[in-house]
């Protein structure tokens, strides 16, 4: 299977000099999760979010496209709303166990 290549969200076939990239920058990661590059610096900083790297010599933070996509679906499967697994109301009710027992 050939490997694929993704443009970044800034990037648009028709545009000269624009080199296809597995990589985004933290305005273009920002911009394909839509949210701000303040919020991506932030979640950085506190160890959350998506996995970023620093690359090169000046050590601009980079994100994986892969890794997004694949952080984006951890968010799904970990929201009840998107997987019925973890919805509470899809578990049978328990029974409750006696407080005192009977003598």
């Amino acid at each position: 299977m050939p490997a694929q290549t993704l443009l970044a969200p800034s990037a648009t076939p028709a545009s000269p000099g624009v080199a296809r990239t597995a990589f985004l920058t933290v305005k273009d990661a920002a911009e394909y999760l839509g949210l701000s590059p303040h919020t991506l610096y932030v979640w950085r900083h506190r160890r959350q979010g998506p996995p970023s790297f620093r690359m090169g010599p000046r050590g601009r933070v980079m994100y994986r496209l892969k890794a997004l996509d694949a952080w984006v679906r951890e968010q799904e499967q970990a929201d009840s709303r998107s997987n019925s697994g973890l919805n509470p109301l899809n578990v049978p009710p328990q029974e409750r166990s006696a407080r005192f027992p009977s003598a």
